[in-house]
């Protein structure tokens, strides 16, 4: 893997495409594994297809679609598990992110 270059990270999908799915799949395997698969893959389909991941003061940040929560409609569940699965996807995602692009605080 070459080196991690935050300019390049701007046009990240002429730059990372690979990396980026590489991150997104290894965020989704994990989170299915601890959570409903059912709502884990809605999450995945229907608020984080549209997401944009962005490289800013040294760290991972995901912007969602706007009204995220409104988008889920494959699943019923309340706003209150949803928001809560929905940040802990988002920071297994910002993890992977660190991890795929060599960023880990832990190397």
């Amino acid at each position: 893997m070459a080196d991690f270059d935050p300019e390049k990270f701007e046009d990240k999908y002429a730059n990372y495409f690979a990396e980026l799915q590489r991150a997104y799949k290894n965020a989704f395997e994990t989170m299915n594994e601890q959570y409903d698969s059912e709502l884990i893959h809605a999450i995945d389909q229907q608020i984080l297809n549209e997401s944009e991941p962005f490289y800013e003061d040294g760290d991972f940040r995901i912007e969602l679609p706007e009204n995220p929560t409104e988008r889920l409609t494959a699943v019923i569940v309340d706003d209150e598990k949803l928001s809560a699965v929905l940040e802990e996807y988002l920071s297994e995602l910002r993890a992977e992110h660190r991890n795929v692009f060599g960023l880990d605080d832990s190397e």
